[in-house]
């Protein structure tokens, strides 16, 4: 079993959030390695890898956490729910910080929370994979001063708890999940995030998250939603989707080359 990297060179990896302060994330769905080196290059502050509804294996995130790690991008795994074991090898694949989907309850996040950290703080078996290609390997200290453990707001019962959530020891994001919150309190989309009310349900996040002094991010999926999501004080969100990258991406080749190609009758 390698040793954790400590001492000379140790200090290169400074102590930084995985998720941090006014920043915009890339969500990718894909398991393209290439095309995650390619996009990695292209000045998102993190890329989020989508293990809940991405194409994204246990093989798969060995293969991209090599790549991101090869050109030192930041980047955090969602993992498909209150799994140790898969918590635990996003870690060792090179991640920075989890998020964990499917909380429904203070007992959900005291999970997550075992999981992430290595004792005494939580229950994490010690195994970075990283070494493998010669990357970094913090101690178990180090690993628990810069894991990042961000638990999803997105189930009525987690936004029930959320003031005990933030209050968790190890819980150091809430994560707002707006799709899936919607449902389940049976919103509309735009209807959740245009309430900006002190009692709305994004409120009442973040006013948890202020009180308990951590931070909130979002997923936004589509790049229109950020404006809204801004409006209403976050500032750390995933701003779009490797799928929504491309869609945008081939609309803007299209409309560049229209004068050139003749119009159909």
């Amino acid at each position: 079993m390698y040793a954790p990297s400590s001492g000379p060179g140790a200090d290169e990896h400074p102590e930084r959030p995985a998720i941090g302060p006014d920043s915009r994330g890339l969500w990718l769905m894909g398991n393209d390695v290439d095309l995650a080196r390619r996009l990695a290059g292209t000045g998102f502050d993190w890329i989020a890898l989508d293990a809940q509804h991405g194409a994204i294996d246990r093989s798969a995130l060995v293969d991209l956490g090599r790549a991101l790690g090869d050109v030192g991008t930041n980047f955090v795994v969602r993992v498909p729910g209150i799994d140790h074991a898969w918590i635990g090898a996003s870690l060792d694949a090179g991640a920075a910080g989890v998020v964990v989907p499917s909380i429904a309850s203070l007992e959900d996040a005291r999970h997550a929370v075992r999981a992430t950290y290595y004792p005494p703080l939580g229950e994490r078996s010690w195994g970075p994979l990283t070494p493998m290609w010669d990357g970094y390997a913090p101690d178990a200290e180090r690993a628990n001063a810069q894991v990042q453990c961000a638990v999803m707001i997105e189930t009525a019962g987690a936004l029930d708890a959320v003031e005990q959530i933030a209050a968790l020891d190890g819980v150091n994001l809430l994560f707002l999940g707006p799709v899936d919150l919607s449902l389940s309190l049976g919103l509309g989309l735009d209807a959740l995030l245009a309430d900006d009310s002190p009692d709305g349900p994004v409120g009442r996040i973040l006013a948890a998250a202020r009180r308990h002094d951590i931070e909130v991010a979002a997923f936004a999926g589509d790049p229109s939603r950020v404006p809204a999501l801004r409006a209403l004080g976050i500032d750390r969100i995933a701003v779009a989707t490797d799928i929504a990258l491309v869609a945008l991406g081939a609309r803007a080749v299209l409309d560049l080359t229209e004068d050139t190609y003749p119009r159909s009758p």
